[in-house]
């Protein structure tokens, strides 16, 4: 990346909260998919791999619950300004 060329110019990087990131949420699924439906690993083949992790699915569908979001849009104002104010790095 030499003289200010970018191969993705429109690329922006975007740091997500490690506390409530849309990843961290997927990493907690295919944590609980690991612990719960891929371990121990006893397959005896592609298809039974197939079967329980669709049944682990529709079981984990019909317990989920949802959750009261409290992060408000004021919240964000705040932390927007708060950030604004920060002395650059």
């Amino acid at each position: 990346m030499s003289g200010g060329s970018f191969r993705h110019p429109n690329l922006r990087l975007v740091h997500c909260p490690i506390h409530s990131s849309w990843l961290n949420q997927v990493e907690i699924y295919l944590s609980i998919v690991d612990r719960k439906v891929l371990t121990p690993n006893d397959f005896h083949d592609l298809d039974q791999v197939e079967h329980r992790l669709l049944d682990f699915e529709r079981r984990y569908e019909h317990a989920a619950k949802p959750f009261e979001w409290k992060f408000t849009r004021r919240d964000l104002a705040n932390l927007l300004r708060r950030l604004q104010l920060r002395p650059a790095a």
